[in-house]
C-alpha cells in the first residue's frame, strides 16, 4: 500500500472525499516529500467509515446533526438501542427523494440531503482535525462515480449538482470532481515502471464504475490528462443490490415473498404482493414500511397469504421494526459465501428456530442478473476506448464488491492478456483523488 497514515508536516486547505454507498474515506497531501497522500484515521484503527448514521429516538443533538456516525452508528442499532439507522445515503442522489424529509425520530424530520450534508460535515471535521493549527479546509475533490443514475444524463447532473450542494453547506468554497474508477488509475499509476494500458474496475456499494486509461510515469508528471482517459462505462449495479437480491432469495422469502394465496372459488391461487419485500430490502427504503398507514394495509392483508406463518413473520418484522437488522444479515451472509462458505442466516428475532441457509450456488444464482450487466459494462468501457480485449495490459481492481471473487473471475475472462492487480478496496480511490487533489490545489 502505497499511502500512509496522516502525520506532520500535512498542508491545510484541501482534501479528498470518497464519499461511497458502503465505506467513505477521506485523504490529506503529504508534506513535499510524501510519496502520496495521508488518509485521515476516522474511526480508531480504521481509515475508512461505513457511511452510515443513526438518529437516537430523542431526536438529534444540538447542532441538528445525528449524534452517531459509522460503526458506532450501525453498533446503538445492532445493540438495539430506539432510533433510526440510515444507510447507502449516496443511492438518493438523483432520485425524486434527494429533496424529501423524513422522521428521525422525536416528531422531528429532515431532509435526505441534510443527511448527505451531516455525513459530510463529519469527514470534513474529522480531516480539519488532524490540520496543524486547525486551518480550516476550504476545498475538496470527491468522487464521483461514472453514472450516478443511469441512461439519464438529466438525472445524473442533477446528483451531482446536489452532491456539490450539500459539499458547500458544509463549509467547502471549492468543489471539484473526479471520476472515481480514474482516480483509482491514478492509484495505480503511482507504482508502476513503464506505459501500459489498464482497465480499472471499481466496483464498490451503489455502482460498478469502468474506465480504460493509459498510465505511465512521464504521463504521471502531467496536470490535464484527458488524453489518456479512452473511456469511461458504468452501471448503477453492485454490492448493494447483491444484497437485495440475496435478501429476496433466502429472508424474504420466508417472510411471504414470492408465496401464493389461498384457492378462491376455483380460481388459480395468485401471487401475493411484493413490494413490501421489495422496500424491505433495499436500506433507503425500509423506513417506509413503517409509517402507520402503510402498516394497516400490510396488516389488512391476512388473507391474501395461503401459509399464515409468513403474514406473522411479516407483521413481526414491521411491527419491530426489524427491517434494517435483517439487511445487515443478509449482507453478512453474502460475505460469508463470498469468503468459500456456508451462512446460515440467524432469524430468531422474527421466530424462534427460523434459519434459512445461502450457499454459493443460490448466491450465484440470486446476483446472476447483476453480474451479467457489471461483466458487460466492462466489455462495452473496452469498445468504447476503440481496443480489443488483447490490448488491455492490466485490470486493476478497486471498491468492496471485487472480494466476491467469482465476480471479477468473470470481469477477467475476456481479457486474455490483462495482468490482475488488487488495489487496497478501501482506499485505492480516495488515495488517487488525493493524488489529483494535490494536483489542482497544491
Amino acid at each position: 500500500m502505497r499511502t500512509t497514515y496522516f502525520g506532520r508536516g500535512v498542508a491545510p486547505g484541501y482534501c479528498a472525499i470518497d464519499f461511497g454507498t458502503s465505506n467513505s474515506a477521506v485523504a490529506v497531501p503529504c508534506d513535499v516529500r510524501g510519496a502520496g497522500p495521508a488518509l485521515v484515521e476516522l474511526e480508531p484503527g480504521f481509515a475508512s467509515m461505513p457511511t452510515a448514521v443513526f438518529y437516537f429516538a430523542e431526536g438529534a443533538a444540538a447542532d441538528g446533526l445525528p449524534r452517531s456516525f459509522g460503526r458506532a452508528a450501525i453498533a446503538a442499532y445492532v445493540d438495539g438501542i430506539e432510533g433510526r439507522l440510515m444507510r447507502s445515503m449516496k443511492s438518493i442522489l438523483g432520485s425524486s427523494l434527494v429533496e424529501q424529509r423524513t422522521e428521525v425520530g422525536g416528531g422531528r424530520a429532515v431532509s435526505y440531503l441534510d443527511v448527505v450534508a451531516g455525513y459530510l460535515k463529519r469527514l470534513r471535521a474529522l480531516a480539519q482535525a488532524a490540520q496543524p493549527g486547525g486551518a480550516p479546509l476550504e476545498r475538496v475533490v470527491l468522487g464521483r462515480p461514472v453514472f450516478f443514475v443511469d441512461d439519464d444524463p438529466r438525472r445524473d447532473a442533477q446528483a451531482e449538482a446536489a452532491l456539490a450542494r450539500a459539499a458547500r453547506a458544509v463549509g467547502f468554497a471549492e468543489v471539484r470532481f473526479q471520476y472515481e474508477p480514474i482516480a483509482a488509475a491514478f492509484d495505480y499509476e503511482h507504482g508502476v515502471t513503464h506505459e501500459q494500458t489498464v482497465l480499472v474496475a471499481d466496483i464498490g456499494g451503489g455502482t460498478s464504475d469502468f474506465s480504460v486509461v493509459r498510465v505511465g510515469p512521464e504521463r504521471a508528471r502531467r496536470l490535464e490528462r484527458k488524453d489518456d482517459i479512452l473511456a469511461n462505462h458504468g452501471v448503477h449495479r453492485a454490492g448493494t443490490d447483491f444484497d437485495r437480491h440475496v435478501s429476496l432469495a433466502t429472508i424474504q422469502r420466508e417472510l411471504g415473498y414470492g408465496a401464493f394465496g389461498p384457492s378462491q372459488a376455483g380460481a388459480a391461487p395468485r401471487e401475493v404482493p411484493s413490494a413490501v419485500y421489495f422496500d424491505l430490502a433495499t436500506w433507503h427504503l425500509i423506513n417506509t414500511v413503517y409509517g402507520p398507514q402503510r402498516v394497516a394495509e400490510l396488516r389488512g392483508m391476512r388473507g391474501f397469504y395461503a401459509d399464515a406463518a409468513q403474514h406473522r413473520r411479516l407483521m413481526t418484522v414491521v411491527d419491530e421494526r426489524l427491517g434494517h437488522a435483517l439487511a445487515a444479515r443478509a449482507e453478512q451472509a453474502k460475505i460469508d459465501v463470498a469468503d468459500g462458505g456456508v451462512a446460515t442466516i440467524d432469524l430468531a428475532c422474527v421466530e424462534a428456530g427460523l434459519a434459512p441457509r445461502l450457499d454459493e450456488r443460490q448466491a450465484l444464482a440470486a446476483i446472476e442478473a447483476d453480474v451479467a450487466r457489471i461483466v458487460a459494462a466492462a466489455r462495452e468501457a473496452v469498445r468504447l476506448a476503440g481496443l480489443g480485449p488483447e490490448r488491455i495490459d492490466a485490470l486493476f481492481l478497486t471498491g468492496g464488491s471485487t472480494g466476491l471473487r467469482l465476480l471479477t473471475q468473470r470481469v477477467a475472462e475476456g481479457l486474455p492478456a490483462a495482468r490482475v492487480v488488487r488495489g487496497d478496496r478501501f482506499a485505492s480511490v480516495v488515495t488517487g483523488l488525493g493524488l489529483h487533489a494535490r494536483r489542482v490545489f497544491g
